[in-house]
């Protein structure tokens, strides 16, 4: 693990060549002159020939020199080129598509020079690419998958229809069914093209000053027959007025999101929670389930496109409306957070600034 300081900052070492280093050097130097001042002393006492007297110094500092070359070498090539080398290699490898490069630190995780926190960066990069590719290969499979099955739906019961011996109430039924999967392809295309406007900035928020809290009971109360229907316990918590500028109609996009995402994955009975805070600053609103809840790879991509926890799609949704949520609160200067754990529900908390008087409005 990466010690940090107090401020939580990583702990890294100022130099690639500690002082240390250049104190051996030193050290060495001094050393080999010391045994110089000997052998002068030495051949001197031997009566060595002039000859030899100037041809052993000279061998001598050679050897040193060669030494402390072959030395200086090889740090570099450790500490420099060994790791530049890997990390150019695994740096074509990703351009090449190849996401499961790892390349290894030169130093332990107490040690970390920058070359090593440049590792670190790049091997964390890498994982995030390859969560990023992964997200895009699905994207083709995830939206086949949302608009076959509503397709197919509407094929089947348009072949009933066509049926002779049906019943009025049987038509009734299938139209009624081909009705229901022709809104949910309807809204999946709907939901790409709003995120799609929303990402490439082609939609103008249209800001204006309006009561929160009154908003979010209206929001409310829309899924009055869902609580009923799944005998949901509604608690709420909220002020009587709390006025914000944002956009109405995007943050109500927000606000059934994140309401029907509660309902959507809580079991008859339970508990939905929806609270709503503020300070001179800002104005907070959570909502919370007693539902199934999300692992910790679940939170990690949840607001990503088409990202569904359940593989299985069984609940109903495409993955998009969380994608919506984060980028209507990046439009709104606001932010989103979510606490899960597997099994025991989940909380999103939406954070929107006040407007300060006197201050431009978001977007102004």
């Amino acid at each position: 693990m990466t010690r940090k300081d107090k401020t939580g900052k990583r702990i890294i070492k100022d130099s690639l060549f500690p002082v240390s280093l250049f104190a051996i050097y030193l050290g060495v130097i001094l050393l080999m002159s010391g045994i110089h001042q000997g052998l002068v002393v030495l051949m001197n006492a031997l009566a060595l020939n002039s000859v030899i007297q100037t041809l052993i110094p000279t061998i001598y500092w050679s050897a040193v020199a060669v030494g402390l070359t072959f030395f200086t070498r090889k740090k570099i090539k450790d500490t420099y080129e060994a790791p530049l080398h890997r990390l150019a290699e695994a740096t074509e490898q990703v351009a090449g598509g190849d996401f499961s490069v790892y390349v290894p630190t030169v130093h332990t995780s107490d040690k970390l020079d920058y070359l090593d926190v440049m590792i670190l960066d790049f091997n964390k990069m890498v994982e995030e690419l390859g969560s990023v590719e992964t997200l895009k290969t699905d994207f083709v499979s995830n939206v086949s998958h949302e608009m076959k099955t509503p397709i197919a739906i509407i094929k089947n019961y348009a072949e009933l229809l066509q049926m002779k011996n049906v019943s009025e109430e049987e038509k009734l039924e299938y139209a009624e069914n081909i009705r229901e999967a022709a809104g949910k392809l309807s809204a999946l295309i709907s939901n790409i093209l709003k995120l799609n406007k929303l990402e490439n900035q082609r939609i103008d928020p249209e800001i204006e000053s309006y009561d929160l809290c009154g908003q979010l009971e209206e929001c409310i109360l829309q899924y009055e027959e869902l609580w009923d229907e799944k005998e949901l316990e509604l608690e709420v918590d909220i002020e009587e007025g709390a006025v914000i500028q944002a956009d109405p109609s995007l943050m109500e996009l927000v606000w059934n999101n994140l309401i029907s995402n509660a309902i959507k994955f809580t079991e008859p009975g339970g508990k939905v929670t929806i609270r709503q805070t503020g300070t001179s600053d800002h104005v907070e609103v959570s909502v919370s389930d007693t539902g199934c809840g999300m692992s910790r790879e679940s939170v990690r991509h949840i607001f990503d496109k088409f990202y569904q926890g359940d593989t299985s799609h069984s609940k109903e949704g495409n993955g998009l409306g969380l994608a919506l949520v984060r980028r209507i609160l990046d439009l709104m200067n606001g932010e989103i957070q979510v606490i899960s754990e597997k099994g025991k529900g989940s909380t999103f908390t939406v954070k929107l600034p006040r407007q300060k008087e006197g201050k431009e409005a978001i977007g102004g």
